[in-house]
């Protein structure tokens, strides 16, 4: 088992000055803690890997191919790989939990 705590992850993450910090990586998946603060831009471009992101704090609007939906704590969205992806409009400082399957690379 391996098991881990949000705010140790957040620490982790801003201590090495970087918005994404992968935490666990398998055979099959890894998932990573992304973070975004009110006002910034996303930079991502589409992943190879299907994706899925957990919203665990924040708010934003997410943009995946041509739709939009808002996302706020428990939203949780599938982006499809090679699918382009933003999030835009973060009116609060947002935290994800992102899952790639196979394993970002």
């Amino acid at each position: 088992m391996k098991a881990f705590r949000l705010d140790e992850l957040e620490a982790e993450r801003a201590a090495n000055d970087g918005a994404y910090l992968q935490f666990l990586r398998e055979r099959n998946m890894s998932v990573g803690l992304y973070a975004l603060d009110a006002g910034q831009t996303d930079p991502q471009q589409p992943h190879g890997q299907d994706e899925v992101y957990l919203v665990v704090s924040g708010r934003a609007s997410i943009t995946v191919g041509m739709e939009t939906t808002q996302v706020a704590r428990g939203s949780v969205v599938y982006v499809p790989a090679g699918v382009a992806h933003k999030f835009h409009h973060i009116t609060e400082d947002l935290r994800v939990m992102v899952v790639f399957s196979p394993p970002e690379s």
